[in-house]
């Protein structure tokens, strides 16, 4: 195994070993506070352009498996642990972690105090780093940390989204109750493996994909996807879905989905500090008073004061620090929640946010 360098742009530098992958490896450097869940979340197309640091100090005990993946691969640009388990035992497993990394061009780290590595961001933000194998020199990695390029600004959705559109599933659903139509904004499948669930055939479209043409199939419903990077820095996407609000079909969005039909109705986004990323996030949903655990991974939210009254209102918050975590039209189906109600990881106290959009479906076809 070799010497693994982590720099970031403010000058902090962490050692520790690559027991995956080599070479150098650019990316925002963020936290994740699930204690599993670790190939979900290096599946999950909202992670391009960034390395993980897993809280939990031993990652990789339990292998990986095929039917876990999120989606066509891994996305994050590496994965920080405090210690790379050197045993996998489950039944399910086919290869150990250090063995997909590998595979899929990634780097993984350990032996690092993961601890340091969090309260740090938790401190100053997430921000640029490299993690070299070759450069091992703190005040050149640094550098080049510095030069690289940070997710503010840049389009990172259209970078992960589908190349052609697809059915789902595949072959179709002839039994189908409800045509949908998907934005891939950077998908995760268990969404769409839930809106299979629940009795709908999903066409999924590229973000790059024309209003015109999405509509032209009559979808019953429009679901927008999670996806990566800033909601800012999307304009083509912003307004195709601006289009699609038009429309007026029922609508649900999803993370990156969520800050989409929130910039679209007019609404602003900011970055935040260090983001929010893990399973454990409590959500109290403003209609109900109820409050719900939530798996999160997002680095920009919607600003709460640019949020127009009379045309949506704010209907879940995150209790950690009252960030706007749902928003609803006053005049049209549509309504959208900044975490992951599908979890794959995380908890399912959420799931009944997919029945509230097949309602919406219902009420429309009467």
């Amino acid at each position: 195994m070799k010497k693994a360098l982590i720099a970031l742009e403010d000058g902090t530098c962490f050692e520790g070993r690559a027991f995956a992958g080599s070479g150098e490896f650019y990316g925002e450097l963020v936290f994740n506070t699930s204690m599993t869940g670790y190939q979900e979340i290096l599946t999950d197309p909202s992670y391009h352009g960034q390395i993980v640091t897993m809280t939990y100090p031993l990652i990789g005990n339990y292998g990986i498996n095929d039917e876990d993946a999120e989606s066509r691969g891994i996305f994050a640009q590496g994965l920080v642990v405090g210690e790379n388990s050197r045993i996998r035992s489950s039944w399910r497993a086919t290869k150990s972690l250090a063995e997909y990394l590998e595979k899929n061009g990634k780097i993984g780290v350990d032996q690092v105090d993961t601890r340091a590595i969090t309260l740090h961001i938790r401190d100053k933000g997430a921000m640029k780093c490299v993690v070299s194998t070759e450069d091992l020199d703190k005040d050149s990695l640094v550098a080049k940390a510095k030069a690289s390029d940070g997710l503010v600004g840049r389009d990172l959705a259209t970078e992960v989204t589908a190349a052609e559109p697809y059915v789902w599933p595949k072959g179709g659903k002839p039994d189908a109750q409800f045509k949908v139509a998907v934005v891939d904004c950077g998908i995760k499948t268990n969404q769409l493996r839930i809106l299979e669930q629940l009795g709908c055939e999903c066409t999924v479209y590229p973000n790059t994909a024309d209003a015109v043409g999405i509509l032209a199939a009559d979808p019953d419903g429009i679901f927008i996807s999670n996806g990566p990077g800033d909601p800012a820095g999307a304009p083509r996407t912003t307004e195709l879905v601006a289009r699609l609000i038009e429309s007026k079909r029922p609508m649900f969005g999803i993370c990156f989905g969520h800050q989409m039909l929130g910039l679209a109705l007019g609404a602003k986004t900011y970055k935040l500090k260090f983001g929010h990323r893990g399973g454990n996030q409590p959500i109290q949903d403003l209609r109900t008073r109820k409050v719900e655990i939530a798996s999160h991974n997002h680095g920009f939210c919607i600003d709460a004061d640019t949020v127009d009254g009379s045309v949506a209102e704010i209907t879940h918050i995150n209790l950690n620090d009252n960030t706007v975590a749902g928003l609803q039209h006053k005049h049209q189906p549509l309504f959208c929640v900044q975490y992951h109600p599908e979890a794959a990881p995380g908890p399912h106290d959420p799931f009944y946010l997919f029945e509230e959009f097949i309602d919406l479906m219902k009420g429309n076809k009467q």
